[in-house]
């Protein structure tokens, strides 16, 4: 009973600190820790002992395969040197670099447990950085990085730290480092992939949404546990089976699967990614006790852990921008991959939050190393200091700094041309495969739905005072609350008994399915209601996919004046509402797109042949090949 009123306090807990910290916009990870903190000081809460084996094995794999199957293979391929460097090299230097220290500090301790403690706090936590990075709007290739980073350097940490244990009882040569981190991660490499392989032979045959769920769930544990019992690298394992299966997933049938399991990673995710800073912060008060008793006095104690803090603030930087920038000195490194501006190493030096692989790990010490309790408390320090220092201070250096994050207008626009796209396919396929005594209804159904579902993507590119009357938004609204006129007439009849249970569960459950349609294209829709803090001159397009070169027709145009106040004639005259205005390139032609009544823009096409046309949208810098379906 005790252990389930704690769960359940913890829960509660972590929920309700989470919603407070999004209300208030303040960082989720740093407010739990406090909230841990004070309650490590209240005599009706009793002492939380952090058990290594309960993070390392039953929080760490999930974790890390949540964030796995959610990054990009490309992405995580595009950073591979980068990721390399800070996951392996940066790990590898703040052990060393870190260790020497505290050794010069604490004489009286073995070198290979300073060691042990400068593998311990060497890997930042990307929970708490990719947190505060999404919060603040960092750009995507430095959430790349820092994600990336944090799937590989716990793995690298780990195994040295356990190299480090062994030698606090023996020897160990350089030689057999190297060659524990050459066996723990082509080890752990190769059973990965052989996890992921059989997860997905199983997913292949396997349509039941509950069993695919139930594997999914299972799935970091069957790559972590052969890999550890091997002496392998089962973090690596974890990261590269996550990262196989979640390339390989949406390309197999089963999308209620997909969903399934994307709605339940999110809840296993948020659930243990919050509740272990909890978790830190109720460790404060037992971990200075501890640690209060040492020989060593207090001064002296507190001492080693402000300058052990004050080395991991500093060392990060010192790796993180010579490995960044040497080897963009080799001319083809240079050509293929230009070095970044001096603001993003920065943002990637400052973003170095420890979190609870750092504190669990210490734990791992041998109960019989000379001043442990030290250790620990100088391990806590860098976790509770960094997540103070760097994780208040990043968003101010975010903005000092004058980064953006993504541009939601040119994600839009990328959205609605990838649509473009896929509503093609989709379209193609459908006449390929049409018979001749298919009924005529159901594919006028077929290819207005696609149409539809295409057309709501340009229309979050219109303007903000438009956003409640396009088409797409009213219809969101309208069916809204149309379904929940139907799911109030069906529980009004389930209460006379006359229908079946399975019955009215079925009719329940098809209302619930098409209103979680609805709510995810309604979800983010607003775009324009965002604060633009760029500057007027910056055009939006960065980052869209468009044309290589643009077809003959875009190269054959060049720039015409939008005109300050554009307006669709042909919607004045008719008396309809314009969504998203586009002109023609040819000949200054301004209309609405194919999500207004009138469709006039793609009328104007057809009547006059002009191929190509731009947005007359404010800040909006793309153009349009109607006959090549092209951007450019």
């Amino acid at each position: 009973m005790n252990v389930a009123l704690g769960l359940l306090t913890l829960v509660a807990v972590v929920c309700a600190a989470s919603a407070l910290a999004r209300r208030l916009n303040l960082s989720i990870p740093l407010l739990l820790v406090v909230i841990g903190v004070i309650g490590s000081y209240l005599p009706f809460i009793p002492a939380v002992k952090l058990d290594p084996e309960l993070v390392l094995v039953g929080i760490l794999p999930p974790l890390l395969y949540a964030a796995a199957i959610r990054t990009s293979l490309v992405e995580f391929r595009t950073n591979l040197r980068s990721i390399g460097l800070l996951s392996v090299g940066y790990v590898i230097f703040g052990t060393v670099a870190i260790g020497l220290i505290v050794w010069w500090l604490l004489p009286e301790i073995p070198l290979a447990a300073a060691f042990a403690l400068g593998a311990v706090v060497a890997p930042p936590d990307a929970v708490a950085a990719t947190t505060i990075a999404r919060r603040v709007g960092l750009p995507r290739r430095v959430v790349s990085l820092l994600e990336g980073e944090s799937l590989v350097n716990d793995a690298t940490a780990l195994v040295l730290l356990r190299t480090a244990i062994v030698a606090i009882g023996g020897s160990v040569t350089v030689w057999q480092v190297a060659s524990d981190l050459a066996w723990a991660a082509g080890a752990g490499v190769v059973i990965g992939l052989i996890a992921a392989w059989l997860l997905l032979q199983i997913r292949k045959r396997v349509r039941n949404v509950a069993i695919n769920t139930s594997m999914s769930l299972a799935a970091p544990f069957v790559a972590y546990i052969p890999a550890e019992e091997i002496n392998a690298s089962g973090v690596l394992a974890v990261v590269v089976a996550g990262l196989a299966i979640g390339t390989q997933s949406p390309a197999m049938p089963g999308g209620a699967s997909r969903l399934s399991q994307r709605s339940n990673w999110a809840t296993v995710q948020f659930l243990l990614e919050n509740s272990v800073f909890l978790l830190i912060g109720l460790q404060v008060r037992s971990i200075i006790e501890a640690a209060s008793g040492d020989s060593l006095g207090a001064a002296r104690i507190w001492g080693v852990c402000a300058v052990v803090l004050i080395a991991v603030l500093l060392l990060r930087p010192v790796w993180v921008f010579p490995a960044i920038y040497l080897p963009r000195l080799i001319p083809k490194i240079r050509r293929a991959d230009p070095a970044p501006p001096w603001q993003l190493p920065t943002i990637v030096s400052w973003a170095g939050m420890r979190g609870v692989v750092t504190l669990a790990a210490v734990f791992a010490l041998p109960e019989d190393v000379a001043h442990r309790p030290v250790l620990v408390l100088a391990a806590l320090s860098v976790v509770a200091g960094t997540l103070v220092v760097q994780g208040l201070s990043l968003p101010w250096l975010v903005r000092a700094l004058g980064v953006r994050g993504p541009d939601t207008k040119a994600d839009a626009l990328s959205q609605a041309a990838l649509m473009d796209q896929a509503t093609a396919a989709g379209i193609s396929n459908l006449r390929r495969n049409t018979r001749s005594d298919d009924p005529p209804e159901v594919l006028d159904m077929l290819e207005r739905r696609t149409q539809e579902r295409n057309r709501a993507a340009w229309e979050r590119l219109g303007r903000s005072e438009f956003s409640d009357r396009t088409p797409s938004k009213r219809y969101v609204q309208l069916r809204l609350d149309m379904l929940d006129a139907e799911r109030a007439r069906v529980l009004k009849l389930r209460r006379t008994g006359e229908y079946a249970h399975e019955v009215i569960s079925e009719v329940l459950e098809m209302l619930d399915v098409e209103e979680s349609m609805l709510d995810s294209t309604s979800d983010n829709t607003d775009l324009d209601s965002r604060p633009d803090t760029r500057p007027a001159s910056r055009p939006d397009t960065g980052g869209v996919p468009l044309g290589a070169g643009g077809c003959e027709h875009l190269q054959a145009v060049g720039e015409h004046p939008v005109p300050p106040e554009p307006e669709c004639s042909d919607c004045v005259r008719e008396g309809t509402t314009p969504v998203h205005l586009r002109m023609c390139l040819v000949c200054g032609n301004v209309g609405c797109c194919d999500s207004s009544v009138g469709q006039h823009a793609t009328r104007h096409f057809r009547q006059s042949g002009h191929a190509t046309m731009c947005s007359a949208e404010p800040r909006e810098l793309w153009r349009w090949c109607y006959v090549h379906e092209l951007l450019g």
